[in-house]
Parts: C-alpha cells; sequence; structure tokens
C-alpha cells in the first residue's frame, strides 16, 4: 500500500469538529470599516509628517547635494506610500459596498 493512501486514509478516518461552544462574534461591516478607517487615517498621519520632516531637511541641507538627495527621496518615498494607502482605502471601501 502507497505511504499517501495510507495517510489520507488515516486522513479521513479522524473526525475533527470544532468545537460548539465558542462563542460567536458577529463581524460587522461597520466595524471592519471603522478599523480600517482609523488605519488609514494613522499612516495618512505618517506619511504628512514624513513629507513634513523631509521638507525641513531639505531646506536645512545646506546645499549639500547628498543631504538635499536624501531628503527628496524621503519626500518621495512619502508620497509614494500615501498613493498606496489611499488607492487601498478607495479599493477596500469599494469592495466592502458590494459585500
Amino acid at each position: 500500500m502507497d505511504i499517501t493512501v495510507l495517510i489520507s486514509r488515516m486522513a479521513m478516518s479522524l473526525a475533527i469538529h470544532p468545537p460548539s461552544n465558542l462563542p460567536k462574534a458577529p463581524a460587522s461591516s461597520n466595524a471592519i470599516e471603522t478599523i480600517l478607517s482609523v488605519a488609514f487615517g494613522i499612516i495618512g498621519a505618517i506619511a504628512l509628517l514624513m513629507i513634513v520632516l523631509s521638507g525641513l531637511r531639505y531646506v536645512i541641507s545646506g546645499g549639500s547635494p547628498d543631504r538635499m538627495k536624501q531628503a527628496r527621496d524621503g519626500i518621495i518615498y512619502a508620497l509614494v506610500g500615501l498613493t498606496i494607502a489611499i488607492t487601498a482605502e478607495a479599493i477596500i471601501g469599494f469592495a466592502a459596498g458590494y459585500l
């Protein structure tokens, strides 16, 4: 007898049932939307803070090309992150409207 057949027969013979005494906690779409709104709000606030800090670093770079590049990269990365977060929120909001 093949080992895979033996394992599959053993797995079928074991009747695994979830416990029936677990509490049922309904996850409404309002709760999920609220949690995601808070999460995306925090992400947006962090991105805005990073844009401001990178802008400040750009201003006080003193004309140093390396420091200006680091600050410019920080602004670009924060804008890309903010764009991804806004897009993700729009996709989730669109999908949640259908659920």
